[in-house]
């Protein structure tokens, strides 16, 4: 019987098989942050053990940092500042590499590994953050684990893996003009459901993908882990190739490592008769712009439709009508024009240069509505220095932007971007649930252009309407 892609990444780095179901497995490259670490290096000083082999892991300062537009940046935040502060201490005490508060290439980790050439086919890149199955979509296994975890990491590069099952989920047809990965994302999960893929590594496969690009892709990977997904996988193709010589130009370089290399990429895929536990075929032909409406990511609708209407017969219904409470959203009405306050364009789904161009592309010569705060927080330094030499920076700020330093800022309200109760957010981030934002704050998941267009209306609207437009 065939292998699926899956199995042959967790095969290639199995060092032991523990029982049919468990696996110790070898980890290429691991990610760390400020909040899921400290634990973790006590850990093994309290046993006496240095890590590994620290060359394999990186850390970065993302989820806690304020993203004001400060030379230096301070936080404020006395147990913040300490956590990172500890992450300098026990990265310099281990000899791992830091991107630092200050540091010019600081970001968010699923930002800067890609484009700093840290992920490349065929590797499995574990972090303590859900959203590591981003890395997927260079053909790589990328998966979160737990607190507890990541000592056992540090110490011996390996981790205790519970094998997953196999999905597919084709994507077929010509992804329409104006359609994004986010909104191919949003009505994935909304026809699985938040839970569809709940045990499962999802392999995506089909012509739609290839009228996606390598960034696009991230933001299809990284959030299929909203429907319950323990990773996400597309085979490398050019696309794929493309992408990794421009960010490695050790192997682009080297005839001798790229011939290598493009001779192992080619195995990866799944064998023409492997065997799926489960699949699921989409026509994206039809796809419109999407928009969440409730408190979870598959409560989601095109921006053509209605809320749902609520009953209390069962469980979906009972879920439904608590989350048109909370978003104080009556059933059976229009997503398109829903007056909203806030605009947030960032996070490590949506917040690449990518991103930024399909914003300042809806944006043109408008501006930011009256009454409306909008925030623009690149994925990374890289990011922020290159929107800023395009001139996309410049343009968002006379636009009416608030144009931020990198961080992951206002997806998770863990440092100073909160949002007060009542306050309704067009957000590109990857979750909407209850608070995620700020105790009390309503978030509308969405495309970055789907957010510009909210940014300069004052309310939730059709960005296609705008296009050719500018005024």
């Amino acid at each position: 019987m065939g292998k699926t892609l899956y199995q042959k990444l967790v095969g290639s780095h199995t060092v032991a098989k523990l029982d049919a179901d468990n696996v110790l497995l070898f980890a290429d490259l691991h990610l760390m942050n400020e909040y899921t670490s400290p634990q973790a290096f006590a850990g093994l000083e309290e046993r006496g053990l240095m890590t590994l082999m620290p060359g394999q892991n990186v850390s970065t300062v993302s989820h806690i940092i304020p993203t004001k537009p400060q030379a230096i940046r301070v936080i404020a935040d006395g147990p913040s500042a300490l956590q990172a502060s500890n992450l300098k201490r026990n990265c310099d005490r281990h000899g791992i590499p830091l991107f630092d508060t200050n540091d010019v290439w600081q970001g968010i980790e699923h930002v800067i590994a890609p484009e700093h050439g840290m992920v490349r086919p065929g590797m499995v890149i574990i972090c303590g953050d859900s959203h590591t199955t981003t890395y997927g979509a260079l053909g790589a296994l990328g998966f979160g684990i737990g607190t507890t975890e990541v000592e056992h990491v540090l110490a011996t590069q390996t981790l205790v893996y519970r094998l997953a099952g196999n999905m597919r989920i084709r994507l077929d047809g010509e992804i329409p003009s104006g359609t994004t990965a986010k909104d191919i994302i949003l009505m994935i999960i909304s026809r699985i459901s938040a839970q569809g893929a709940r045990g499962y590594v999802v392999e995506y496969t089909g012509s739609a993908l290839k009228g996606l690009s390598t960034e696009a892709r991230f933001t299809l990977c990284n959030m299929t882990v909203e429907a319950g997904a323990r990773g996400a996988l597309i085979a490398p193709d050019d696309v794929t190739t493309q992408y990794i010589l421009a960010k490695c130009p050790d192997i682009a370089e080297n005839p001798a490592w790229l011939a290598q290399a493009r001779e192992h990429w080619s195995t990866l895929h799944s064998d023409n008769d492997a065997v799926f536990d489960v699949e699921h075929s989409f026509d994206v032909s039809a796809v419109e712009p999407y928009v969440t409406w409730g408190t979870s990511p598959d409560q989601a609708i095109p921006i053509s439709g209605r809320t749902p209407l609520v009953g209390d017969a069962n469980v979906e219904d009972q879920a439904n009508e608590r989350a048109r409470r909370y978003t104080m959203l009556a059933p059976d009405s229009a997503i398109d024009g829903v007056k909203i306050d806030h605009v947030f364009i960032g996070s490590c789904t949506n917040g690449r240069i990518e991103d930024l161009r399909a914003v300042i592309d809806v944006v043109g010569d408008r501006k930011v509505a009256d009454g409306v705060r909008a925030m623009v927080v690149p994925g990374s330094g890289a990011v922020r220095a290159q929107a800023e030499q395009e001139g996309i920076a410049d343009k968002l700020i006379a636009a009416g932007f608030e144009w931020r330093k990198p961080g992951c800022s206002m997806c998770l309200a863990m440092n100073d971007d909160v949002l007060a109760p009542g306050v309704r957010c067009a957000s590109t981030t990857n979750r909407n649930f209850e608070g995620r934002q700020g105790r009390g704050a309503i978030t509308h998941l969405m495309s970055p252009a789907m957010a510009a267009a909210a940014a300069v209306t004052g309310k939730i609207t059709d960005f296609r309407k705008l296009l050719g437009s500018h005024e």
